[in-house]
């Protein structure tokens, strides 16, 4: 399904120049997963279902927080079941992202720390936890069953262990925040790479192309590069796009913050030289993604089982590209990133500001 290059909704979105890439708007056109209408309904009766978000919540600002519409964008041709869980699991760690927040702002440290073992503990056994009294422990548990019936063991463990990182990873940036450290560049290009979940996305390409990739596959340096660049892309533009909501909130993760705080750059210099990363990005795959073109040619080498390797990593390499235009149009249409808007620049609405855990 195409979509307007302009996004899915019907108004023209007038990109601020500032945050806008024509190389995104001419080279990346955008396309949006069939299922997409269904996709945002029942994402939307299982935040409910769930109570991942309070009923008024849901009623007013899920549809336009736009989540459905990053998954929908991102993960073309996967089978309408995979697309689904994804789409949830997906919405599961915005909120996840969240609370994580509101235990930082509100100085919920023992909550956050039983939150994180819990997760933990939900990540490896999450038939065990499926109906855990905290929402976010109990949607976690049934996203990972569902996205754990897609392939094998191997993917299930190679998925555990890098979500396992992906908790650690927060747990440092509470630790940082708490105690108002704002990390240097190199630590944060490091940490923001597992915050922002570069492998999760990537492994969920396998089961959105129906197969778990051969090692030497998933390792190979090209695949690995076009990978590596598609979240880069994603997790520094994103840093572009939320930096008002961010200095707002007193967050102290973003690269332009640890730019400014550490390498004395002004907001404007700080600004340039995320898009200038941003659009290296876009440049960079560019190339990897004829490299990695080549290698699926090579793959097919006259077996049913290279030709079936070959076409998965063709999906995966198409959908690496898909993320550039999901992510972006994701920016300029989800209520997340309005700052302006809210009441409150500190505050998003969208949040119960009083999240369980804190009691």
């Amino acid at each position: 399904m195409h979509a307007f290059s302009y996004g899915s909704s019907s108004t023209v979105l007038a990109v601020p120049p500032a945050l806008s890439l024509p190389v995104i708007e001419s080279e990346f056109p955008r396309q949006l997963h069939p299922y997409w209408p269904k996709l945002q309904e029942n994402t939307r009766t299982w935040l409910l279902e769930k109570r991942l978000m309070p009923a008024g919540k849901v009623e007013e600002y899920a549809d336009g927080l736009c989540y459905t519409d990053l998954m929908a964008g991102y993960y073309i041709g996967a089978p309408d079941e995979v697309l689904q869980a994804i789409a949830d699991y997906s919405a599961w760690f915005f909120v996840w992202d969240d609370r994580h927040d509101r235990d930082v702002v509100h100085g919920r440290a023992n909550a956050w720390r039983k939150l994180r073992l819990r997760l933990h503990a939900a990540l490896d056994a999450p038939r065990d936890h499926l109906h855990h009294q905290d929402p976010l422990v109990a949607g976690f548990a049934d996203s990972m069953v569902r996205l754990y019936s897609f392939l094998g063991d191997n993917w299930n463990e190679r998925f555990a262990l890098h979500f396992h990182a992906v908790i650690d990873a927060y747990d440092r940036e509470f630790r940082n925040r708490t105690s108002g450290t704002v990390p240097t560049v190199a630590e944060y290009l490091e940490l923001r790479r597992l915050t922002f979940a570069h492998r999760i996305w990537t492994d969920l390409l396998e089961p959105s192309a129906g197969q778990e990739l051969p090692a030497e596959v998933r390792l190979h340096p090209a695949f690995q590069r076009a990978a590596l660049l598609s979240q880069e892309f994603a997790a520094w533009y994103n840093d572009l796009c939320s930096l008002p909501k961010e200095i707002a909130g007193d967050e102290l993760h973003n690269l332009g913050i640890s730019l400014i705080h550490h390498q004395g750059l002004t907001l404007e210099e700080a600004v340039t030289e995320l898009r200038r990363r941003v659009e290296d990005c876009v440049r960079q795959f560019l190339v990897a993604e004829k490299d990695v073109s080549r290698l699926a040619g090579s793959l097919a080498d006259g077996t049913v089982r290279g030709k079936e390797t070959s076409v998965a990593v063709m999906a995966c390499l198409g959908n690496m590209r898909n993320w550039f235009s999901s992510v972006y149009w994701f920016h300029h249409e989800s209520g997340r990133y309005m700052v302006d808007s809210w009441d409150d620049r500190s505050t998003p609405p969208y949040v119960n500001n009083e999240a369980a855990g804190g009691k």
